[in-house]
């Protein structure tokens, strides 16, 4: 098996493993206040992120005083992410939530050329003009304007676009899984005081395990992520991120009786073919000649 290959499956293995995550929220969601929700999932996923972080030796400040600011300020996005996306995902259809996240190549293009005077040219700025289009009619206005869901999306991924800019930020010596115990516990702590004021409910058995699936998932996201950016070429590997739409639609239909209507699929055809065109761009720019 190519490095190519093994990356591919991990990105696959990675957008599967985080999309289950989403549905299995969105179903305990159903029955449990949201904040109780991420702090349950969060505790137990902490937990299992610090193990492997230990058996990796990630646990260690042995980096610049810059990047521990620059940790604080991810976890900061993160917050702002899980608040924002989670509420969106309970309100509106899986694969819609799932699709709009699909922008983020091209978001993550826009602002580090705005912020970080990356060059881009005029054919990726093409592709970012009809990606946001094609986001806009996976969120499209209704007779009233855009829904607060929608508009909750949107934010998200405004969050995930700061987050993953300040994370290219940051020195390849700080380790991958600290970033991801700091995130995953600075989410944990916050859910957990602000659930103290939500209110709790009994968790039944059936709840207690989806939840504890859903921390599982979560982690194998995490590893799987970590484990695709040390194989394969980011080129060859990125696209496959796409595969989480499958997953949404697979899952958005068994599970909820969802489908997204025609303009929907033209949008989410419109974010892909922008996200793959720009990566390909991106590859061409940087191939050596």
């Amino acid at each position: 098996m190519t490095p190519n290959v093994k990356g591919a499956l991990l990105m696959m293995g990675s957008m599967a493993a985080f999309t289950v995550n989403d549905a299995i929220v969105k179903v305990v969601g159903q029955g449990m206040p949201l904040f109780q929700m991420v702090a349950l999932r969060g505790a137990l996923a902490t937990v299992l992120v610090y193990f492997l972080a230990r058996h990796l030796g990630a646990l260690h400040l042995n980096f610049a005083t810059h990047d521990k600011w620059l940790i604080g300020l991810r976890c900061l996005a993160e917050l702002s992410t899980t608040f924002f996306f989670l509420t969106a995902l309970m309100h509106m259809p899986l694969a819609n939530v799932t699709a709009v996240l699909q922008v983020l190549p091209l978001t993550v293009t826009l602002g580090a050329a705005v912020f970080f005077n990356e060059p881009i040219g005029w054919r990726r700025m093409v592709a970012i003009g009809m990606g946001f289009i094609g986001m806009l009619l996976i969120v499209r206005p209704g007779p009233e304007g855009f829904s607060i869901y929608a508009i909750y999306a949107l934010i998200a991924v405004a969050s995930v676009t700061v987050r993953d800019l300040i994370t290219r930020r940051m020195s390849a010596q700080v380790p991958s899984m600290l970033i991801t115990l700091a995130t995953s516990l600075s989410i944990t702590v916050t859910a957990a005081v602000i659930s103290v004021f939500e209110g709790w409910v009994p968790v039944t058995a059936m709840s207690g395990s989806l939840v504890a699936s859903a921390a599982v998932f979560v982690l194998l996201g995490y590893l799987c992520s970590v484990m695709v950016m040390r194989v394969g070429e980011v080129g060859f590997v990125a696209p496959f991120r796409y595969s989480s739409l499958i997953w949404a639609l697979g899952l958005g239909w068994a599970m909820f009786g969802e489908w997204p209507d025609s303009v929907t699929m033209l949008g989410v055809g419109l974010v892909v073919g922008a996200g793959l065109f720009t990566l390909f761009r991106e590859r061409a720019v940087h191939a050596p000649e």
